[in-house]
Formats: structure tokens, C-alpha cells, sequence
């Protein structure tokens, strides 16, 4: 029997779901799975308000990590696997987890460790992948599988669920409105890949190429318009973020003002102008698909 520990960040409950059903199936045949909440300092509201919502996106686009408990990293040190479970803000990484990679003590826990991460998200994921796998690169880690659920609907209509639910509370089936996040059927499914994680435990705990047999089982749904769509968002955010920070830290009022205006630059763009820039996009698609290929490659095969 093997020992695994993961550590999670969740606000509604989602990533905590996910995480059970991953590793249902090793606590079944006998492993030993810790989990351990990673915790700030000062709790996130949830349902946020849309102050307290767009308040975070500098430092989450930034990975300025916030003040966390300090990590619990007793009776672990000789599990044989991490999973690493996170929810993506703006794009990138939540902020505890920022908080979480670039705390001494678990970057040294880390170094040599074989990681596998888990994330519940809208429907972009490609920037916060990169920036997780450069967090475990740094310190040493060997990332050796990702698994990304997301929920299903059109881009547009899972842009106004979960914001209904984020700033609402409203995560239920409402009239023509479906469910916000990740689908129970999907989170049920999500065992499978616990499956595989024991079967190669039982094995020897050798991890290589599980990345595989989680594509195969659908760990990660690759889209490569949206994801067209979230680089270029990526890079807008970075300016926007760098503007915006520069008014004052987390919370300042002074930044208030324009964080409203990117509120109304970002549904903008996602309802007015990304539809146009898809276009050209899907224009295009016929010469570049060497390059999407490789995209694809690169994000899903780690």
C-alpha cells in the first residue's frame, strides 16, 4: 500500500467534489490518502461581490500570492504521490495557490515529489496549466499528470452562469438556464482516473506516461478556438492588471474606479468583440494547424 496526500484550495465545494471521486477508488483498495486544505490567511468571500470579485484579478493574473495558513506537511513526507487541486481565476491559478508554490516549506517538500493536478474550471485552463507546471518546474517537482473537468455549455451561456453563481450563489438549473460548473455526471466520472492512479500504485508507483491513459479516459477537453481566445485574453490581462495595481494593493479604493472599467472592457470583449476575432480566427484555422497541433500537444501531454 502507498500513501498520497493532496492538497486542495476550494471556495464552493467544486474542487473538493472533484478531488473525492479522484481518489475514491485508492481508499477502496486500501491506500492511504491524506488531504490537506490549503488555507489563507484571510478567507475569500463566497458568493464574492463584484468589488470583492474584480478586487482579486491583479494579483491572481500577477501570481501575487496571498498569506496562507501554515501548510501541514506532518506525516507526509514519504507519500509516493501529491495531487495538487485549484480552481483558475482570471485566467490563472487562484491566489492561495500562488500563496501555497512559493512558500519555502513546500517548495522543498516538493522538490523530487511526482505531482498530479486537478482543476474544475469554466472552460480555460490552457494559462494557469502553464503557469502551475513552471510553479512545480522551479521547485523541483515532476509533474506526471493533469486532469482539467470543465463545464460543457457554450462559451457564452457558461459566462453568464457562473457568474450568477459566483456573485449570486446560484449554481442550480434555472429556467432555460443550465447548471453553472462542472456536471455531477462528469465529477462522478472523474473516479476513473483514480482507477488508473491505482492500478499504477499496485504496479510500483511508477507514474510514466499516465498522462496517457488520462487523455484516454478524457482528463483534458483541448479546444483550440478557446483557447485561442484565452491566450489573447491572457496577454490583455497582463497589461490591465499591471495598470490597475499600480492605483494601490488588494482592496485600495483607489483602484475602484478602474477596476469598474475593466469589468465592462471584459463582457465587451467576451459578448462583442471575441466573436469577431473567432471569425477571423476560424478563417484562418485551414493554415495553421501544424501550430495548433503542437498547442494542443504541449498543454494536454504536459
Amino acid at each position: 500500500m502507498a500513501k498520497t496526500v493532496a492538497f486542495y484550495y476550494t471556495q464552493s465545494g467544486q474542487g473538493l467534489d472533484i478531488l473525492k471521486s479522484v481518489v475514491s477508488p485508492l481508499q477502496a483498495s486500501g491506500n492511504e490518502v491524506v488531504m490537506k486544505e490549503i488555507s489563507p490567511q484571510t478567507k475569500f468571500p463566497f458568493p464574492w461581490t463584484a468589488e470583492s470579485f474584480f478586487q482579486a484579478f491583479p494579483e491572481s493574473r500577477l501570481g501575487l500570492g496571498c498569506g496562507i495558513e501554515t501548510p501541514d506537511l506532518s506525516g507526509v513526507e514519504d507519500a509516493s504521490l501529491v495531487i495538487i487541486v485549484y480552481p483558475v481565476w482570471f485566467l490563472s491559478p487562484a491566489i492561495p495557490l500562488a500563496g501555497f508554490f512559493q512558500n519555502e516549506d513546500v517548495q522543498r517538500f516538493l522538490k523530487d515529489k511526482s505531482v498530479i493536478t486537478v482543476s474544475g474550471v469554466r472552460n480555460m485552463q490552457v494559462m494557469a496549466h502553464k503557469t502551475v507546471k513552471k510553479y512545480l518546474s522551479d521547485c523541483g517537482a515532476h509533474l506526471v499528470g493533469n486532469i482539467c473537468l470543465q463545464d460543457r455549455h457554450h462559451n457564452l451561456v457558461s459566462v453568464f452562469t457562473i457568474v450568477r453563481w459566483l456573485l449570486g450563489g446560484k449554481k442550480e438549473k434555472s429556467g432555460i438556464l443550465p447548471a453553472a460548473g462542472v456536471s455531477p455526471e462528469d465529477i462522478a466520472h472523474a473516479s476513473v482516473f483514480g482507477e488508473i492512479i491505482s492500478e499504477r500504485i499496485s504496479s510500483g508507483a511508477d507514474f510514466t506516461s499516465i498522462q496517457d491513459e488520462f487523455l484516454a479516459n478524457g482528463a483534458v477537453i483541448y479546444k483550440p478556438h478557446i483557447a485561442f481566445v484565452e491566450r489573447t485574453g491572457h496577454r490583455m490581462f497582463g497589461i490591465w492588471a499591471k495598470a490597475i495595481l499600480k492605483k494601490g494593493p488588494y482592496n485600495s479604493p483607489k483602484r475602484s474606479l478602474l477596476l469598474k472599467i475593466f469589468m465592462y472592457y471584459l463582457f465587451a470583449v467576451i459578448y462583442l468583440i471575441s466573436p469577431i476575432g473567432l471569425g477571423i480566427y476560424f478563417l484562418c484555422y485551414p493554415f495553421r494547424l501544424r501550430t495548433i497541433q503542437r498547442e494542443k500537444d504541449e498543454h494536454c501531454r504536459l
